[in-house]
């Protein structure tokens, strides 16, 4: 399964995400008005951090395999965080200046309806110009080329879900155990301030996300020593 695709030109990523302001009454009138047509008032806030209209990118991490070497894999793990233009103009940095190619691909988990669009949507919204990979707007959804874990698991079944949490333990793959949860962001962000430690829980993420690969693909799992981690 995916023997055929080339790992060097995959981008592994995931992003942490955060509603635009910690308390609803900061919201501007205009979106306030339009958050509680639609979706309801301030107890709902919370899930705005997962729509690009309402919420806002704080970490984009992502992990890329180099194989130049014969017999010497490395997997290396790197992340954006800092203002969110920032991030999203030193993420289409990586994007257009490496994987630029035809055949380079993204994968995420639940990719396709969550960190691929979210990703775009807050470039546009930002002013930052897509990079030729996220450029899907003319492809039909079985036209998008990019991995998606969540769906590759599903082998057709539309009506099944799986965290990338279980699908890990299903497939028996360790992983260093990080005790946070994505509702928890928005606090750590917005309170505590422990920005390191979201990067550390992104990164675990594409790090699981890596591996499940090499099993879907029954290649040797990344060992420790062949994880490398960039400097932010």
């Amino acid at each position: 399964m995916l023997n055929n695709i080339n790992l060097s030109r995959v981008l592994f990523l995931d992003i942490e995400t955060v509603p635009e302001t910690y308390n609803y009454k900061d919201l501007n009138s205009n979106k306030k008005k339009i958050w509680e047509e639609k979706y309801g008032g301030e107890k709902e806030y919370t899930k705005s951090s997962m729509l690009a209209e309402f919420g806002k990118i704080i970490c984009i991490s992502v992990g890329f395999f180099d194989l130049k070497t014969p017999k010497k894999r490395s997997f290396r793990v790197k992340s954006f965080i800092g203002e969110e233009i920032e991030i999203l103009e030193n993420f289409k940095i990586l994007c257009n200046s490496h994987f630029h190619l035809k055949n380079s691909l993204l994968c995420a988990h639940n990719g396709r309806e969550f960190d691929f669009p979210f990703i775009a949507r807050r470039m546009i919204i930002n002013k930052v110009k897509l990079p030729k990979i996220l450029d899907m707007h003319e492809k039909k959804p079985w036209e998008i080329p990019h991995l998606d874990t969540l769906y590759l698991w599903k082998f057709g079944d539309y009506k099944s879900s799986i965290s990338l949490r279980l699908l890990s333990e299903v497939l028996g793959l360790s992983s260093k155990k990080i005790k946070l949860q994505g509702k928890e962001i928005a606090n750590k962000f917005y309170l505590e301030k422990q920005i390191d430690k979201i990067v550390e829980y992104c990164e675990n993420d594409v790090l699981i996300l890596s591996q499940v690969i090499l099993r879907f693909r029954n290649d040797p799992l990344l060992q420790d020593e062949e994880v490398v981690f960039l400097k932010n």
